[in-house]
């Protein structure tokens, strides 16, 4: 599935056409800091960027230049009014950018992310419509884990019972929930760079998935380390390695009472 770096403040309007593109597509959110953008390109590798140029006075310019200049071959598409929009003509004459005038509908976003992608429309969208109706009925779990042993281990425990998807950190982590907005989240609390704890403050910041109960996962078995984790108020946590009835137990639970 192609992946696509959304940029933009974290609005109203960016949440709707993250919802409307991650039905499609792996969607990331980034800010529109250039520093904060180098890192993200580098993490995610993405096969497109789009730009929400609201508020465009306070886009930072130099991520343009960012992009032209080491990421040529990534297509941009940029999203604003035409007052916005005008502010980085200059940039619309490279066969890099793109731009689309608001107000604009989803379907005309969708048609031109496939056509950057050169892709065709109905397809992508027909092969969505199929993926959901093969998965249809079980709830969506996603297991975080820097471990790829413990990823497979908690897969083969849950995969008869739950859709299953798996992310070895926080940044790839809030990359699938972009693209698919899972039932339940099992966390690893220990993991370097973006720990549990990091990454569960990003899922609460963003309201449309503060909802998403999150269980951790823990290797440290003193009371400080047990005390942290409880409190940040998940909906569970469990000591690695999970024996498997409690854990499917415990999962059901949650599930059946949210």
């Amino acid at each position: 599935m192609k992946k696509i770096l959304l940029i933009g403040k974290f609005n109203t309007v960016v949440n709707e056409t993250n919802r409307f593109l991650s039905q499609y597509f792996h969607v990331q959110l980034c800010s529109e800091n250039a520093e904060v953008l180098g890192g993200m390109l580098k993490i995610v590798n993405p096969d497109l960027v789009v730009i929400s140029l609201i508020g465009a006075y306070d886009v930072d310019t130099s991520i343009f230049f960012l992009l032209s200049d080491k990421y040529p071959y990534i297509p941009v598409l940029t999203i604003g009014t035409k007052e916005e929009s005008d502010r980085f003509f200059k940039y619309y004459q490279e066969e890099q950018f793109e731009n689309l005038i608001r107000p604009v509908e989803n379907t005309v976003i969708m048609e031109a992310v496939c056509r950057r992608f050169g892709l065709e429309k109905d397809r992508v969208e027909r092969e969505a419509r199929e993926e959901n109706q093969s998965h249809s009925g079980k709830k969506r779990i996603l297991v975080v884990d820097d471990n790829g042993t413990a990823l497979r281990t908690i897969k083969a425990m849950l995969e008869d019972t739950y859709e299953i998807t798996l992310a070895i950190s926080g940044a790839q982590a809030m990359t699938s929930i972009g693209k698919k907005r899972p039932d339940l989240i099992l966390l690893d609390y220990e993991m370097p760079v973006c720990d549990g704890r990091m990454t569960l403050e990003m899922i609460r910041a963003d309201e449309d998935l503060s909802s998403i109960p999150v269980v951790f996962l823990t290797a440290i078995n003193n009371r400080e380390n047990i005390e942290a984790v409880v409190k940040l108020k998940p909906a569970g946590y469990f000591l690695k390695p999970p024996v498997k009835e409690k854990l499917l137990a415990e999962l059901d639970k949650i599930l059946n009472t949210e």
